[in-house]
């Protein structure tokens, strides 16, 4: 009877906050300003703490701890950075920034379901046993498919393809930019797995009851968001 019920209890737990995550980054999203950028900041203090507690586990030595932190405050900052910098400039689309999450999410969900369906090979077992090429073409479907909605309303294509001139840009941008978003998603996964299984550890923390820590979720979009600060400083 207990082993039944566990399950379902793990679900429910994760279910509910799942919901509860969305609804508070949601409004969050939603106000902008300085409620955005405080609830991100915290957010920033929260995967460095968790960072910390990997690096901890990961070496002993003061020196490798100094380095590994200059670099996670580098990784992390920068994409904590380039987050508010997106939602609160000025003229910044406001729904950009809910495609960029989205497209996140379709990864994730894209890559499960493909990977669970699909099977097959695994990209790098021995970092994360359970990513598979399946998984991660579904995740390029996935984010494929919110770029593309997000184009669709961004350049005016609901209204139709003929005679706009991002016509024929769409059809090589979607594509290009799904494979980059799955990639770059899945390269900030496989990063995190790698410090885990050096830590010895199962997930980043246990803030999250049912889901871990906040690196276990945000694993793929600091690396999307580190990725577009990167384009940003060399375009």
């Amino acid at each position: 009877m207990s082993k039944t019920a566990k399950p379902q209890s793990d679900l429910k737990v994760r279910t509910l906050s799942a919901m509860a995550m969305l609804i508070v980054a949601g409004g969050a999203v939603a106000i902008g300003g300085a409620v955005f950028t405080v609830f991100v900041v915290i957010i920033g203090a929260g995967l460095i703490y968790e960072f910390w507690g990997l690096v901890s586990r990961i070496t002993a030595s003061l020196t490798a701890r100094a380095l590994w932190m200059l670099g996670g405050l580098a990784y992390i900052g920068t994409a904590i950075w380039q987050l508010i910098s997106i939602r609160n400039s000025v003229d910044s689309d406001p729904y950009f920034i809910l495609a960029i999450l989205g497209a996140v999410i379709a990864v994730d969900v894209g890559a499960y379901f493909a990977g669970r369906a699909i099977g097959g090979p695994k990209i790098a077992p021995k970092i994360s046993p359970s990513k598979t090429w399946a998984g991660l073409f579904g995740g390029f479907i996935g984010a494929s498919l919110v770029t593309a909605i997000y184009m669709l309303y961004a350049f005016g294509l609901w209204e139709g393809f003929v005679g706009n001139p991002m016509a024929t840009t769409f059809w090589t941008f979607v594509p290009l930019s799904g494979l980059a978003v799955a990639v770059t998603a899945q390269a900030g996964d496989f990063f995190e797995s790698w410090m885990k299984r050096r830590a010895g550890v199962k997930d980043s923390g246990n803030l999250i009851p049912g889901h871990g820590g906040l690196f276990d979720r945000v694993d793929g979009l600091l690396a999307i968001l580190f990725g577009l600060s990167i384009i940003g400083w060399l375009s």
